[in-house]
């Protein structure tokens, strides 16, 4: 599931691009932090990174806090070494806590962890920079790569979906908190997809009752994508199925509207082809009750409706 935040901030170029990016609007929390190098550092002198530490080079405790980050931008930009540049950030709140370069060093810690797929150490580093600064420019960001590191553990439907969730609840904080930050629609589209993701985990669920004729639990597991899910690409189906398991129950009218919930919202789906001919079949045509729970909660929240 891994989307990596380069399709959101292309922002890795060396310290004399980092103005350009902020303009181009490419990650400006990156940006901003990368912009840091550019006015501290003298021309040249990223050059001569390469002889001023090795990686089984000791820190020492004395180091001033600008030669750490500097050191780490360079190990993570330049080299890639996303591991070592989490280290170096370390060590700059290791030593300065209390210093400006300490709090850049946090967020440039969580994206470093990210990018090394050391997702926890990502997400402690993101969440404690959204409680100590949230008030920074920068907290949406972390917000951000909070939800992307569970979105980048998201498992197949066949196991359990608690880093799904996680995700979801994360990315939800960003729309929520900064509905007006660069993020805001990246993880809007994240949680959709993540979301498809826990229907996808019903549908198959409420499959395997099905195949069992175990048409109640069946019932119960499209119900929630109905419900829950309407959104999804998973919706079709789910109507489908809910039509097949009334029928097997003999509950003709639940599975009359299901069809014809199908059928108005989606008049071309194939799961709709299907539904018409199952209840066919049984002698009867799709109606819709709208008393029924499936044209209540499908009425409700359904963006497709053509009636309302």
């Amino acid at each position: 599931m891994r989307a990596g935040l380069y399709e959101f901030m292309q922002w890795r170029k060396a310290s004399s691009t980092a103005t350009k990016s902020v303009a181009s609007g490419r990650g400006a929390a990156l940006a901003r932090l990368l912009l840091v190098v550019a006015l501290a550092v003298p021309a040249g002198a990223c050059s001569s990174f390469n002889n001023l530490f090795t990686k089984d080079e000791g820190v020492a405790p004395d180091e001033p806090p600008e030669k750490l980050y500097n050191e780490g931008v360079f190990l993570l930009d330049r080299r890639g070494d996303y591991k070592d540049a989490a280290k170096k950030f370390g060590e700059v709140e290791r030593q300065h806590p209390y210093s400006e370069w300490a709090r850049k060093a946090l967020l440039m810690s969580a994206y470093a962890n990210y990018e090394a797929k050391e997702y926890d150490e990502s997400v402690s580093a993101a969440r404690r920079y959204v409680t100590l600064h949230p008030g920074s420019p920068d907290a949406a960001y972390a917000q951000f790569l909070i939800g992307s590191a569970y979105y980048e553990r998201i498992p197949d439907v066949t196991r359990d979906q608690g880093q799904t969730e996680k995700a979801i609840a994360a990315l939800e904080e960003v729309s929520r908190k900064y509905p007006d930050s660069e993020y805001a629609q990246n993880a809007k589209k994240k949680i959709e997809m993540a979301r498809d993701q826990l229907a996808g985990k019903e549908m198959l669920i409420g499959r395997a009752h099905l195949d069992k004729k175990q048409f109640t639990g069946a019932i119960n597991r499209f119900k929630v994508v109905v419900t829950q899910y309407q959104t999804t690409r998973h919706v079709e189906e789910a109507l489908l199925r809910l039509t097949e398991s009334y029928m097997a129950l003999g509950i003709v009218g639940e599975a009359q509207t299901a069809a014809a919930v199908l059928g108005h919202n989606f008049p071309d789906s194939r799961w709709y082809q299907d539904a018409y001919r199952l209840v066919k079949s049984g002698g009867f045509e799709p109606a819709e009750n709208k008393s029924s729970w499936i044209s209540r909660s499908f009425a409700k929240i359904s963006p497709f409706r053509k009636d309302q």
